[in-house]
């Protein structure tokens, strides 16, 4: 059956000498994997438009819980953007691996809406850290540990909210907050919009490198206390992104 997916290559796997076994990324169906066959080769019509991050429309020969067989690709950005620019490639593979770990544990559709979202904006020329950290707090809710930014942790308020506590899991109020850092107002106003915002909807962003450097502070923890994911993508954004 020949079947058309949205989506982006997440990864990709050499296969005898010239082929090669994709995993895409997809907006309906979650993770396929599709065997590009020749794809190494110079002449090949698959070479470019399978390397990875390629995001586009797969035409294939779908074979459902067993490999797919590509047939064409049509590419819906070639992202010359980031791909110029080392540190922004490094926050590609960085929320590209995240998502596709995410979606190996989540199968909700919505988490190729927000990765796509976040590279279109990063493309654009929009702050990749804040962009990634977006996505980052985004995918907490897959993987099943979302932060509670709409009350305090611990005693449920509204009220005299003081700071974010990544151990505690939430917003903390004056009364509950016991030797945690207090973060600035901006920085807890800051945090709570990245949750909410709709990707799409950025255009300009006005954040103070300090807020910056906080909020990605606070998510670095909070991923290295409570997702239990080790990205080899991390090192090397910490790397590129010095």
């Amino acid at each position: 059956m020949i079947r058309e997916f949205e989506g982006i290559i997440v990864s990709e796997t050499a296969y005898g000498e010239s082929s090669k076994i994709l995993n895409i990324l997809t907006k309906d169906s979650g993770i396929i994997g599709v065997m590009a066959k020749g794809a190494k080769k110079i002449k090949s019509k698959f070479r470019s438009s399978t390397e990875k991050f390629t995001l586009g429309i797969f035409n294939v020969y779908y074979h459902e819980n067993k490999l797919s067989t590509l047939i064409s690709v049509d590419i819906i950005a070639p992202l010359t953007n980031i791909k110029s620019d080392i540190v922004k490639i490094g926050y590609l593979t960085y929320i590209s691996e995240l998502s596709y770990q995410t979606a190996k544990q989540n199968s909700n559709n919505d988490i190729y809406k927000i990765l796509k979202s976040t590279i279109l904006k990063i493309e654009e020329g929009l702050n990749p850290e804040v962009m990634t950290n977006i996505l980052e707090l985004k995918m907490l809710d897959y993987l099943g540990v979302k932060i509670d930014l709409d009350r305090c942790i611990k005693c449920g308020t509204t009220k005299d909210i003081i700071t974010i506590s990544g151990d505690a899991g939430g917003y903390l109020c004056k009364n509950c907050r016991t030797n945690e850092l207090i973060y600035g107002e901006k920085t807890i106003k800051m945090f709570r919009l990245y949750y909410y915002v709709d990707i799409d909807s950025v255009s300009d962003l006005k954040i103070s490198d300090e807020v910056i450097d906080n909020i990605n502070s606070i998510l670095t923890d909070y991923y290295d206390r409570f997702t239990g994911l080790y990205l080899k993508s991390k090192e090397f954004l910490k790397e590129v992104a010095k």
